[in-house]
């Protein structure tokens, strides 16, 4: 079992599916092993009690809204832009809680987003943005919780879900 550990943010159901067949609809089949997902941190240590505690402490919080703010084009792939002070804020403070813990990646601003197509030739993800940006409108949905994963050289393994304003984390999501 992979000892790096996974930081994502959870969405309502409802938009959780809506992006999971974008993904279906867009993301090459071969290389869509993940559920459409925010991540907030790509490496952290899972063996160090000090990372959890930090995210269920965090987790008592209020769910907050994210704006979907727009449709961006980044060379091999397309993803939705995502808006949010809180989540800004949030993301800061866990910054400085995980600062000895942090590879340069996670040390960087947050530029929230979710990707529904990756590893593509720029022109199909050029394609994809054109169509997608066509009838885009922004709109606004609920971030509900902070999720941990087991890296696995590919696939990621859920480990812990914590809902907002919820104590208790689930576990074996």
């Amino acid at each position: 079992m992979s000892n790096i550990l996974i930081v994502t943010l959870e969405m309502e159901e409802v938009y959780q599916r809506h992006f999971n067949d974008l993904r279906q609809q867009y993301f090459p089949a071969h290389a869509n092993y993940l559920d459409a997902h925010i991540t907030l941190f790509h490496h952290l240590p899972a063996d160090v009690p000090e990372v959890t505690a930090t995210l269920a402490t965090a987790a008592q919080r209020a769910a907050f809204t994210l704006k979907v703010a727009g449709v961006v084009h980044f060379g091999n792939g397309v993803a939705y832009r995502l808006e949010s002070p809180e989540l800004q804020a949030l993301h800061h403070a866990l910054q400085q809680a995980f600062e000895p813990w942090l590879i340069r990646q996670d040390k960087q601003s947050l530029r929230p987003h979710i990707t529904v197509q990756n590893k593509v030739t720029a022109f199909k993800a050029q394609q994809l943005h054109e169509h997608l940006s066509a009838s885009f409108v922004p709109f606004e949905m609920q971030a509900t919780g902070l999720k941990t994963w087991r890296y696995l050289h590919g696939p990621w393994k859920a480990e812990k879900v914590w809902p907002f304003s919820d104590i208790t984390a689930s576990e074996g999501v």
